[in-house]
């Protein structure tokens, strides 16, 4: 029986607490982290420099003693190890040089090649390990191929996803062929990260609601799968967490078919369906609204509450839906610890 609370709940055990951590727990919203990123002259250098990226993921730690720290890294990392050009625009967000046909396809370099740019990251896994509190579990993590994609078709964040699925449908070969060196590249670095010391691993796909019918399978379930198979096939125990934002009813077939031990849940599933539905299948991580961190009062503590209830008959991670806001008051994240765990 490990003392690690999130561990315990991903192995499906129903606890009087569940674990407490929150997607982008390292951001904006902490005045420490603010400093930290100023000192580090850009976002990416954050990213690369381990002393620094260690730093800014053990401040929340300190601040709010979650039950979980997760790497600071970016999902973006991965397309720029294999030689796409990545830079991000204050306030703007990333902007990528674009894989849109094979002779763009053909400039990518080969995943055996990617540890050249990521060591930093994984050097920083190691320098987590050694300095968090015995409690508390490392979260290493990638972003989905899908989501990826997107990114890496676009050039940048999309409302819609429109450029990745117009590629999808006119010249399918490429897109698929871009998928495949995604996903090899995604179980190369996630199993490094294991390797240096993470114990849990979380798959985001952020944009896996804009996949339609028979695509969300071939697209968002198929390759997780082939990761959650390639990580298992080196570490048989090693926890993976899904999320596949605004999957609606395709979240259960997504926990069945990927072999996932958490799910993370957006904003739009209603706990109780979830309840009934997902729960009995896997551990539910979700999903506190991060409106309500901005909004704070009585409405954060009913709804943090709730959503406790909610969850409390089966294994649940608190979580939020999505990623905490820059907005959001450092106040209002101790207001949710303390209706969470009473």
């Amino acid at each position: 029986m490990t003392d690690k609370l999130l561990l315990r709940a991903l192995a499906g055990e129903t606890l009087p607490t569940p674990p407490v951590w929150m997607m982008r727990q390292a951001g904006r919203y902490l005045p420490e982290y603010r400093a930290t990123r100023a000192k580090a002259g850009s976002f990416l250098d954050l990213c690369y420099t381990p002393e620094l990226a260690a730093e800014v993921t053990l401040q929340p730690l300190r601040r709010y003693a979650f039950d979980a720290a997760i790497l600071f890294a970016d999902i973006l990392l991965v397309p720029q190890a294999l030689g796409a050009d990545l830079t991000f625009v204050q306030g703007e967000g990333p902007r990528l040089s674009t894989v849109t046909s094979v002779a763009d396809l053909a400039r990518l370099g080969p995943v055996d090649d990617i540890d050249e740019t990521l060591s930093p990251i994984y050097e920083t896994v190691r320098i987590l390990r050694r300095e968090l509190p015995a409690d508390v579990p490392l979260i290493g993590f990638a972003g989905a191929p899908w989501t990826v994609a997107t990114y890496m078709i676009a050039g940048r964040g999309t409302p819609d996803q429109a450029p990745a699925r117009r590629l999808m449908y006119s010249d399918r070969a490429t897109f698929e062929a871009l998928l495949d060196r995604i996903t090899d590249a995604t179980i190369h670095y996630l199993l490094q990260q294991v390797r240096a010391g993470a114990e849990v691993i979380k798959i985001f796909d952020s944009w896996a609601g804009a996949l339609p019918g028979t695509e969300f399978a071939k697209y968002a379930i198929a390759p997780a799968k082939r990761i959650v198979d390639a990580l298992r096939a080196e570490h048989p125990d090693l926890p993976i967490i899904g999320f596949p934002r605004m999957a609606g009813g395709n979240y259960a077939r997504f926990a069945v078919e990927t072999g996932v031990q958490g799910l993370a849940l957006d904003t739009s599933v209603d706990p109780a369906w979830a309840a009934d539905h997902l729960q009995p299948r896997t551990c539910v991580q979700g999903n506190l609204d991060p409106l309500l961190l901005v909004q704070g009062g009585q409405a954060l503590t009913d709804k943090t509450k709730e959503t406790v209830r909610a969850f409390a008959n089966g294994p649940h991670i608190f979580n939020l839906g999505h990623g905490i806001t820059p907005d959001a008051s450092p106040d209002n994240v101790h207001r949710m610890l303390e209706a969470v765990r009473g």
